[in-house]
């Protein structure tokens, strides 16, 4: 059996970095990655079946692709890819939170990565959230009230969905709406599931201040339904600034682009 070379990264930092190089890049050959890694070609093929069994890239003849419109990486898989990137934009976005507000927060890695923020920086809010993800962030940290959407429990997100979880948040108000998509074109954000769309919908429609978290390999990738129009946002918290057309038409639609690597 082929032994990994020294120096060259495990299987999980491989796995992330083949789901990163597919947010820029719809394909990537096998002689590539196995070059890059500095492992064999037969272990990034296990790398690549392994992916493509979580749902979370396309095998091709001699590499992998994106998968299809209808079909993201799983919650698990997302944790892994562009964490530092993750990490800065869920601070960035905390930022924007005063004391005393009340938070809607929708289930994805990126927005889990917000509530840890909020916990870290001790600041006193009321998140009302469907992600179990992150009232898991959120933990016992003092100051942060929880309210959580009832729902049918959907594992693959770690969240609940359904009539229930919409009627929930249609009960109050929030001052900042935070959600996550998984892609961003000039027609406004997407996402793979329909389920989710639906309460990142309810949510938009419950807090004058609507900010969608999301990294910069998502720009230009358009998923299976679109969430709303460009204009139906107040902010894009994000590592990077947009391409020049997602960046006028963010500018024509009147959201202010926060960039977390200026926080």
């Amino acid at each position: 059996m082929a032994r990994r070379q020294e120096g060259a990264p495990g299987k999980e930092a491989r796995h992330a970095a083949i789901l990163q190089a597919l947010g820029t890049d719809p394909t990537v050959r096998i002689s590539t990655l196995a070059a890059r890694f500095g492992v064999s070609g037969e272990t990034v093929r296990r790398d690549i079946e392994a992916l493509s069994a979580r749902g979370a890239v396309r095998r091709t003849y001699g590499g992998a692709s994106v998968t299809h419109a209808g079909v993201q990486p799983d919650f698990r898989a997302r944790e892994a890819m562009a964490g530092a990137e993750r990490a800065r934009i869920g601070a960035a976005a905390a930022a924007l939170v005063e004391p005393g507000a009340v938070l809607m927060v929708d289930a994805g890695s990126t927005t889990a990565r917000l509530a840890r923020a909020l916990a870290a920086r001790g600041t006193g809010v009321t998140l009302l959230t469907n992600s179990l993800a992150v009232v898991s962030a959120a933990g016992e940290a003092d100051g942060l009230r929880v309210l959580v959407a009832p729902g049918e429990f959907y594992a693959v997100e770690r969240a609940l969905y359904g009539a229930e979880t919409t009627a929930f948040l249609t009960r109050f108000s929030a001052d900042i709406a935070f959600i996550g998509a998984s892609g961003l074109t000039v027609e406004g954000p997407s996402d793979a599931e329909s389920r989710a769309v639906w309460v990142k919908r309810a949510m938009l429609e419950r807090a004058p201040r609507r900010v969608l978290l999301l990294d910069s390999g998502k720009f230009g990738h358009a998923y299976f339904e679109r969430v709303a129009d460009l204009s139906a946002l107040t902010d894009l918290v994000t590592d990077a600034p947009p391409p020049p057309p997602l960046a006028a038409a963010l500018e024509r639609a009147g959201v202010a682009v926060h960039l977390a690597k200026d926080v």
